[in-house]
């Protein structure tokens, strides 16, 4: 029997839990010892969150466990080898937002973290037809020259527009590296809490120094749709529905919806070595990520166990945290709990409710987790052949290959369209699919010749109309219709086919601790960010609980694969430990 035969008949939807086993763990320290030991500091989840956590702890000499419940560390920025020879970013799979500092004071380069860039960074094939596409990224003459394919005007004002975005991008780059202004400790604090709390308003100050003239703009941002933003813009219904998308992504939300023109910055907020705006792909996959993450904070001594799930934060009589119990039963003591779960698993479920207020748990239960997201991953025998832009007669790779390639965004009214039906409870009808092929520019995480392939596919709801779940036939049902889209841009892509790995919105949170399937550990709306993320009165990382706090994606700034909510929680958790002692 061929390869491709053999994996076509044993990894045709999902796949045993001995292929699942096979991961790409970067780094799996087993001590027989650690569970014996007192921490100064026990991190519940080995997410690039809580790893960057542990790291900055461990660093500054607090003796640090990290706890993962997995078999592998990395949370949703992981690698795993779930068809053998191809090694899959399983959630999150393209990397851009790691803060710079985060780089630098880590040493990821030493510890072996490598991204390959992309030079063109969005591929639209249109069915319009004609074949058209839109290719963006390379040079500035490139990328006007394309637009112009649509719009002359369009291609005059994109790099206005561009520079507009990175303008504000910039602007709010001192807000990510600070932990919100607490209010409630200025207002009610002793004068020393009243102190600390107004050191985070120099990063407001310098956002709104930085802002100046551009205020109006970043209020319109913050609180207009995209749609009307980008209609301002552009005429062009393919460069809207492309840029449209990085406003949407992740979120159960239109263009049209008020305020999701805010996620438009993330764009080119990013920097990889020095490069603002650019997006790369880690060699090895994400997992690439968490393990130099994982290296250097072993490097200064932190202790990281896997498949050590913690069922119990304990609290002393006097109300702080003090500890954790494992599942097994197993108590392991510290001085301070840092918590990489979402806001619900770490309250609702690791703490007594009698440790908390009613009114507490009722602001995180109120918590919007709604998901969209449906990830797919796919290894196949050969690169994608879109009719927009033949496959080289040698089959290597295109530039277009290695972009986020935008299916079904011939228009705004495509996404919202998708969108409306998603909240019926539908699966929609044009689905929008966001396709990398990470192969295209890492041959390390395929054969030679194959390639993996993440599909990011919204919108689908959590639970279908009726009530009905997401079974595997019903999983399977909705692959096939994304392949089926695929196969009218790239015909022959459904032959190509050997395995692939359909990840709804429930799998999501039951695999990666995603409540709701949200990749953001919480909604990114505006009701849900600085302030209020994960509620109001309690955005600085700590909790109602002295010790315990969050150091996730749940609080500010929010999701994707940043490492700001770890390193702000560290440096809040390490202030309170040093002013304690």
């Amino acid at each position: 029997m061929s390869f491709k035969l053999l994996l076509r008949s044993s990894c045709r939807g999902h796949f045993s839990q001995s292929t699942l086993s096979r991961a790409f763990s970067v780094s799996a320290v087993h001590r027989s010892d650690a569970l014996n030991q007192e921490y100064d500091a026990i991190v519940i989840g080995a997410g690039h969150n809580g790893l960057v956590t542990a790291a900055y702890l461990q660093k500054s000499g607090l003796k640090t466990l990290v706890l993962e419940r997995r078999h592998l560390i990395g949370g949703a920025a992981v690698t795993e080898e779930i068809v053998p020879g191809f090694k899959f970013s399983r959630c999150s799979y393209v990397l851009s937002l790691l803060r710079p500092q985060i780089y630098k004071d880590l040493e990821l380069k030493k510890h072996g973290l490598k991204v390959h860039l992309r030079d063109h960074y969005s591929f639209t094939p249109v069915l319009d037809g004609k074949n058209s596409y839109l290719l963006m990224g390379g040079s500035k003459e490139e990328t006007m020259k394309e637009i112009s394919k649509f719009s002359t005007k369009d291609a005059k004002a994109f790099f206005e527009y561009e520079d507009m975005i990175s303008t504000l991008a910039d602007a709010i780059e001192p807000l990510l590296d600070a932990p919100p202004v607490e209010m409630k400790r200025i207002m009610n604090g002793g004068l020393l809490d009243r102190f600390k709390a107004m050191k985070p308003l120099r990063a407001v100050l310098d956002t709104g120094s930085r802002l100046g003239k551009d205020i109006p703009a970043f209020y319109e941002l913050l609180t207009a749709p995209t749609t009307k933003v980008l209609d301002y813009w552009f005429e062009s219904e393919p460069l809207k529905a492309t840029l449209a998308t990085d406003a949407v992504i992740g979120a159960m939300m239109s263009p049209k919806t008020p305020g999701s023109g805010y996620v438009l910055l993330h764009h080119v907020m990013g920097e990889i070595e020095g490069i603002k705006g650019a997006w790369g792909y880690p060699e090895g996959g994400m997992g690439a990520v968490s393990g130099s993450i994982a290296r250097s904070a072993e490097s200064y001594g932190a202790t990281i166990l896997t498949s050590k799930p913690v069922d119990k934060v304990l609290v002393n009589s006097d109300g702080s945290a003090c500890g954790v119990v494992l599942t097994d039963g197993t108590e392991i003591k510290s001085k301070l709990v840092l918590s990489n779960a979402t806001p619900r698993v770490t309250y609702c479920n690791l703490v007594d409710k009698e440790d908390l207020s009613q009114d507490f748990l009722d602001k995180i239960n109120k918590i919007d987790y709604t998901s969209p997201v449906t990830k797919i991953n796919v290894a196949v025998d050969s690169l994608p052949n879109f009719t927009a832009i033949p496959n080289k007669a040698d089959g290597t790779p295109s530039p277009h290959h290695g972009c986020t390639i935008h299916m079904n965004c011939e228009s705004m009214d495509f996404l919202d369209e998708a969108y409306q039906e998603a909240l019926l409870g539908l699966i929609p009808t044009r689905p929008m699919i966001e396709m990398v092929i990470p192969s295209s520019c890492d041959p390390t995480v395929a054969p030679p010749g194959s390639h993996v392939i993440s599909l990011f596919t919204q919108y689908t709801p959590y639970t279908l109309k009726g009530g009905q779940e997401w079974d595997e036939n019903m999983k399977n049902v909705y692959a096939d219709k994304i392949f089926d889209v695929i196969e009218n841009y790239a015909p022959g892509f459904k032959a190509s086919v050997v395995g692939r790995d359909i990840l709804t919105p429930p799998d999501l949170e039951r695999i990666f601790g995603l409540t709701g399937g949200n990749i953001f550990h919480g909604s990114m709306s505006l009701d849900q960010l600085y302030f209020a993320r994960p509620a109001p009165s309690y955005s600085d990382y700590r909790s109602p609980i002295e010790g315990l706090y969050l150091c996730g994606s749940g609080g500010h700034p929010g999701g994707g694969v940043m490492g700001a909510s770890g390193k702000n929680a560290a440096l809040t958790a390490l202030n309170d430990f040093k002013s304690r002692k």
